[in-house]
């Protein structure tokens, strides 16, 4: 289904999430991902940030990763139509933004470029504390952090890719998620310092302990984004 919207289900777990954030009241600015669930995820789960003003851009940059038809959003004049009543800034949107081409290829080279340019307009931001809602597969590239990023992979994977690949050459795996995210999960990250155009991430030790995860070394960082991208590379473009 092209670029669905949330679930009655989805719609609560949004609801959820605004009644148990605790940071309502610091966040000065509100950024998503243009897809619909993302920018009904937002409206939903950030109310209160709303409600007082704080401003809302949807970013093309942190769309999702593959060129599937539920990770391509809608084109520019249809989010117009929808969304233009709402109080979500679409002026950073391209009309190709959801062509899936050049700049907004499913490849891991124009993704991770997206994500640096991402990283760095945020930094450039005068606010303290912002909100990225965005997509499993998408924040990992943006984090630089690929714990976990196995986390949803199916028992049955393999399996079921073997079966795949012979009847169905180029059709989706629905039991490989490859994201270590969970549905409507916050975390906390700050820019490190002296990283210069990269803007690398940081995740910040009360949000590691809130999900328990103890910090890689670069190494291992490297490492792990490594087989993890050669991994799960065709999750990315179909």
């Amino acid at each position: 289904m092209p670029d669905p919207p949330l679930t009655p289900h989805g719609e609560q777990q949004c609801r959820d999430l605004c009644d148990r954030f605790p940071f309502h009241s610091s966040i000065g600015l509100l950024v998503s991902s243009p897809l619909r669930r993302t920018i009904q995820t937002t409206l939903l789960a950030f109310e209160p940030e709303i409600s007082r003003g704080v401003r809302y851009f949807a970013l093309p940059e942190v769309q999702e990763t593959s060129d599937l038809p539920c990770d391509t959003g809608s084109n520019l004049s249809v989010l117009r139509q929808d969304f233009g009543d709402r109080p979500v800034d679409l002026s950073l949107i391209p009309d190709d933004w959801d062509s899936k081409k050049g700049k907004w290829a499913a490849d891991h080279a124009a993704v991770e470029a997206r994500c640096r340019q991402a990283r760095n307009w945020l930094k450039s931001r005068e606010e303290d504390h912002i909100v990225v809602v965005s997509h499993g597969g998408l924040l990992h590239y943006l984090t630089d952090d690929w714990t976990g990023s196995g986390k949803f992979q199916g028992t049955r994977r393999p399996f079921l890719r073997r079966v795949k690949k012979i009847l169905f050459p180029n059709a989706y795996d629905p039991w490989y998620t490859g994201t270590g995210w969970e549905n409507v999960e916050y975390r906390s990250y700050r820019f490190m310092e002296g990283d210069g155009e990269n803007a690398s991430l940081e995740e910040i030790e009360e949000s590691r302990q809130r999900r328990s995860e103890k910090p890689l070394t670069k190494e291992e960082k490297t490492q792990l984004r490594e087989t993890v991208t050669q991994d799960g590379g065709e999750a990315l473009k179909i």
